[in-house]
C-alpha cells in the first residue's frame, strides 16, 4: 500500500527533472551518506528517508520525503515513533542533514491523491528546530525553492551571515588603515561599480592597483552620471580617496580582493532582499568599533521601525516621501519598497516614484553620498536628495513645490545641549514643507516629549499651535543597542497645518517589546521571528485607537489622553496598571527574595517556606480595591547622598548602603555609618525599584524615601512594595522616577471604610509562604 504512495510523490516530483535530482533510499552524494550513516529510525547504522532531492542550481537546500500509506500514521503525538510515522520519520532525517545542509522535509500520508494528507518543515542548518511551512498540498520545485529563499528563517540566516561578514570587513579594513568614515563609502562604491556588467567581467584581470582603482573610481562616477549632473563634483570629492588610498591603489591583491569578498557576500544579499537598507546596516556595524560619528549624534533607524514608519503613515503608491535628515536613505528605501509594491509591475509609475517621489535633505557630505549610493544600489538613478541645510529658505521652498504628502525622519540626537538644534526644530522642519493634511511622523529621544518648561516647552507649544498631534509611542529601551546609543526613545505621529483640537484626544502607545533579543555577536536582532506578529497587533491596536492596560510583563499597553503642552506626551504618564494580572505569587515572589536578603546577609540564622500564621488561608481578589493617590500615603522626598569614598572611613556595620542596584534590597553593602531614619520605603531614581528599609541607613545618590503617614510595620510594608513595583513600566532612563512624578501617580490597595486597609495586608501577608521570616 505504501507503494501507491511513493508513486504518486514520484509522479509529483519527476515533472520537474530538469531542475532537480531524485533519489530514492539511497544517495550518490557523499555528504549526504557520511550524515546518515547513524540515521536508522531503529537507532543504529545508515538509514535513508523514500526520497531525496537535490536542487541542481542551489546545491545548500534538500528535500527528504518520507511516505505513509494510512494517513491515522501521518504524526504522533510526541514525534518520536520513527519507523510508524510519516512526520516523525522525516523530521529524524531532517535533525541529522541539517548539521550541513538546509532541509525541507515533506511527510505525505494517504494513497489517494485527492486525499493525501502532506506536511513541510523547514530545517536551517545548524538549528535544532524545525518550523511548519508551504501549507498541506505538494508544491512545484521552484514553489519551494523560492519559498525557502524568501522564507524569514532563510532571511535571518542570511542576516546573520552577513552581519559576520561585515564584523570581519571590518577588522580587514582597520588592517589595511582604511578610515572609518571611508569605509561605508568603499562599500558602496564597489557595489555602485558591480552593477557595471563590463566592470564585473573585467576587474579581476587588471593589471596593477593602480589601474584597477582608477578603473573603479571611473565607473562609479560613470554610473553615477544618471542621477544628477549637479551632485558629481561632490561625489567625486568623497569617492575621491580609492584612487589615493596607499592600501587600495599600491598594495597588490588588497582591492581586488575586496571586490570579489563584497561582490559574494553583500551583492549577493542585495540582489536576493531587495529594498533592505544593507548599506546602513554596514554602517551601524563599522560605528559600533569606532567613535566617529556618535558625537555628531549619528543614530541610524533600525530596519523594522523604519518598516513601521511606512505602515503607520500607510504609505502607497502616490504618495511623496520627505525625509529632511535623510542619512544613508534608510527611511526612504523602505517608503520605496512599499510604493513600488503597490505599484504592482507598473512601469511607468515606479520610474516616477523614483525620480518624484522620494525627496530628501542630508547637510553631511559623506553621509550624503552614502544615501545616493542606498538609492542608486536599489535601483533608483533618479533621485531627489539634496545635500545641504534643511532649514535653508531656498531649500524649503524647493521642497515645498514638490508638495510632499507624508514626512518621515530621525533628526540628529543632540551630543551638545547649548549649540546642538533641538530635535523638534526638525520636526517642525518638516511639517512646514508637507501639504495640508500631510502625516509626519518622527523618531526623537522621550525627553523632548516630556519637558514642561525652557526652549523645548516652547517647541511643543508651537508644534499644537500649528499641528495635530495623533499619536505618541514609547519604543523600547534598547532599541538602538547596535549603534551603541542608550537613548530611550518614542515615536511621534503628527499631522501638518492642523491645529490641535483642545478636545482632541492623543494617542499613547506603551510599545516597549518589539521582540528583539540581544546577543554578543549579532547585536541585537528578531531572533524568534516574533516582530512581524508585534508589529501588526500594534498597527490595529493604532488604527482602532484601542484602549489597553498597562501590562509591564508583556511590555504592551495604550491609553487616549487629552494634552498640552504642558503635560507629558507619554503612554507611561496616563496608562492604567493592569491589577488583574496581579496574583499571591508576586507577594510570594518578593517575600522570598527578601528572605534571600536577610540570610544571605547574616540577618537571619534560617529560612523557611512557612507562613507566619499557617492556619489563615486569606482569600485574594483586587476586584473591590480602590485607587489611592501616593503622596497621601506617603512623604516623598530625597535622601542625603553618601558616596562611597566617603564610606572608607568607616568600619562594617551594621547599617545598610542603599544605591541603585536591583537585588540585595538595593544594599550594596553594611557599615557602621547611616544619615537615614529606618522603616520606610526607598525608590531608586532610573528604573524605580522600590524596597521596604527596616533599619537605619545611609543612600548613594538618586535614591528617594518613601515615609509612612500611618503606621507601618513590615508586613505592610511588603504588601505595599509588591504593589510599588508594578509601576516600575512608567520609568525609564528617559523618564525617571521623581518626586514629581511619584507624588501623581495613584495605587491601587484593599478598601474599608474609603481608607487603605491596613489590616488586611498584614493578615494577608502573614498567609503568605516565606512570611514567618520576617
Amino acid at each position: 500500500m505504501e507503494r501507491k504512495t511513493e508513486i504518486i510523490v514520484r509522479n509529483h516530483f519527476y515533472k520537474f527533472l530538469n531542475l532537480i535530482e531524485v533519489e530514492e533510499q539511497k544517495s550518490e552524494n557523499l555528504k549526504i551518506n557520511k550524515l546518515l550513516k547513524t540515521a536508522s529510525k531503529k537507532g543504529s547504522g545508515p538509514g535513508y528517508p523514500e526520497f531525496i532531492i537535490t536542487y541542481k542550481a542551489n546545491s545548500d537546500f534538500i528535500i527528504v520525503i518520507e511516505c505513509k500509506a494510512q494517513i491515522k500514521k501521518h504524526e504522533s503525538s510526541n514525534k518520536d515513533q520513527y519507523s510508524e510515522y510519516a512526520v516523525d520519520g522525516v523530521l529524524l532525517y531532517s535533525s541529522y542533514l541539517s548539521k550541513d545542509f538546509d532541509v525541507l522535509s515533506i511527510a505525505v500520508s494517504g494513497i489517494n491523491q485527492k486525499n493525501l494528507k502532506v506536511s513541510h518543515f523547514l530545517q536551517l542548518k545548524g538549528k535544532k528546530q524545525a518550523v511548519q511551512k508551504f501549507g498541506d498540498k505538494l508544491l512545484s520545485v521552484n514553489d519551494y525553492l523560492n519559498g525557502y529563499l524568501k522564507s524569514s528563517e532563510k532571511f535571518q540566516q542570511d542576516y546573520l551571515t552577513l552581519l559576520d561578514f561585515a564584523k570581519k570587513l571590518n577588522k580587514k579594513l582597520h588592517t589595511y588603515k582604511i578610515l572609518e568614515s571611508q569605509r561605508s563609502l568603499l562599500i558602496s562604491g564597489i557595489l555602485i561599480a558591480l552593477g557595471d556588467a563590463a566592470f564585473k567581467s573585467s576587474y579581476g584581470f587588471q593589471k596593477t592597483p593602480q589601474n584597477l582603482a582608477i578603473s573603479l573610481m571611473q565607473t562609479i562616477l560613470n554610473e553615477l552620471k544618471n542621477t544628477n549632473h549637479q551632485l558629481l563634483e561632490n561625489l567625486e570629492i568623497q569617492f575621491g580617496f580609492i584612487k589615493t588610498d596607499t592600501s587600495l591603489s599600491t598594495k597588490q591583491g588588497v582591492l581586488k580582493e575586496l571586490i570579489d569578498e563584497i561582490d559574494e557576500n553583500i551583492n549577493k544579499f542585495i540582489k536576493t532582499y531587495e529594498y533592505f537598507d544593507v548599506l546602513g546596516q554596514l554602517y551601524i556595524e563599522f560605528l559600533r568599533y569606532a567613535n566617529s560619528d556618535k558625537g555628531l549624534g549619528i543614530v541610524l533607524t533600525p530596519p523594522h521601525i523604519n518598516e513601521f514608519f511606512s505602515d503607520l503613515a500607510q504609505v502607497n503608491k502616490n504618495s511623496i516621501i520627505l525625509d529632511n535628515c535623510t542619512g544613508t536613505g534608510g527611511l526612504l528605501v523602505s517608503a520605496m519598497k512599499k510604493m513600488i509594491s503597490h505599484a504592482q509591475g507598473d512601469s511607468e509609475k515606479i520610474k516616477q516614484i523614483q525620480s518624484k517621489q522620494l525627496i530628501g535633505i542630508e547637510y553631511q557630505s559623506h553621509i550624503f553620498a552614502l544615501a545616493i549610493s542606498n538609492m542608486y544600489i536599489h535601483q533608483n538613478r533618479k533621485t531627489n536628495i539634496i545635500n545641504g541645510d534643511c532649514f535653508d529658505e531656498n531649500i524649503i521652498e524647493k521642497i515645498k513645490n514638490l508638495k510632499p504628502t507624508i514626512g518621515f525622519l530621525n533628526p540628529p540626537y543632540k551630543s551638545d545641549k547649548k549649540q546642538d538644534i533641538d530635535e523638534l526644530e526638525f520636526v517642525l522642519n518638516n511639517l512646514e514643507c508637507l501639504v495640508d493634511g500631510g502625516t509626519c511622523i518622527a523618531i526623537v529621544p522621550m525627553q523632548r516629549v516630556l519637558a514642561q518648561k525652557g526652549k523645548v516647552f516652547e517647541l511643543k507649544k508651537k508644534l499644537l499651535e500649528k499641528h495635530t498631534l495623533e499619536a505618541v509611542f514609547s519604543m523600547p529601551d534598547e532599541l538602538f543597542f547596535n549603534s551603541k546609543v542608550s537613548v530611550v526613545s518614542c515615536i511621534i505621529v503628527l499631522t501638518a497645518h492642523r491645529p490641535h483640537p483642545q478636545s482632541k484626544q492623543t494617542y499613547f502607545g506603551y510599545y516597549k517589546n518589539d521582540g528583539f533579543v540581544k546577543r554578543k555577536i549579532q547585536g541585537r536582532f528578531d531572533a524568534f521571528d516574533r516582530w512581524y506578529t508585534i508589529k501588526q497587533k500594534w498597527l490595529a491596536n493604532f488604527f482602532n485607537k484601542k484602549v489597553l492596560p498597562a501590562s509591564p510583563l508583556t511590555g504592551s499597553g495604550s491609553i487616549s489622553q487629552k494634552v498640552t503642552a504642558k503635560d507629558e506626551w507619554c503612554a507611561e504618564a496616563y496608562m492604567v496598571t493592569n491589577y488583574t494580572l496581579l496574583t499571591k505569587k508576586h507577594f510570594e515572589d518578593f517575600l522570598l527574595h527578601y528572605s534571600s536578603f536577610l540570610f544571605s546577609n547574616k540577618l537571619t540564622e534560617k529560612v523557611s517556606t512557612e507562613s507566619f500564621n499557617q492556619q489563615n488561608n486569606v482569600e485574594f481578589s483586587t476586584e473591590n480595591w480602590k485607587l489611592f493617590k501616593l503622596d497621601n500615603l506617603f512623604e516623598i522626598t530625597g535622601s542625603q547622598t553618601t558616596s562611597i569614598l566617603e564610606l572608607e572611613k568607616y568600619e562594617d556595620g551594621q547599617y545598610p548602603y542603599v544605591t541603585a542596584q536591583t537585588t540585595n534590597n538595593g544594599t550594596y553593602k553594611f557599615c557602621d555609618f547611616y544619615t537615614e531614619e529606618g522603616n520606610i520605603l526607598t525608590v531608586e531614581l532610573i528604573l524605580s525599584y522600590c524596597f521596604y528599609q527596616p533599619k537605619n541607613f545611609s543612600a548613594s545618590g538618586n535614591i528617594l524615601k518613601l515615609i509612612p503617614k500611618f503606621a507601618m510595620n513590615k508586613y505592610i510594608a511588603l504588601f505595599l512594595v509588591t504593589i510599588l513595583n508594578l509601576e516600575n513600566y512608567r520609568y525609564n532612563y528617559g523618564r525617571t522616577a521623581t518626586q514629581t512624578r511619584l507624588k501623581n501617580i495613584f495605587i491601587k490597595l484593599p478598601e474599608r471604610n474609603g481608607k487603605p486597609n491596613f489590616e488586611f495586608m498584614e493578615t494577608f501577608i502573614k498567609s503568605l509562604s516565606y512570611s514567618c521570616n520576617l
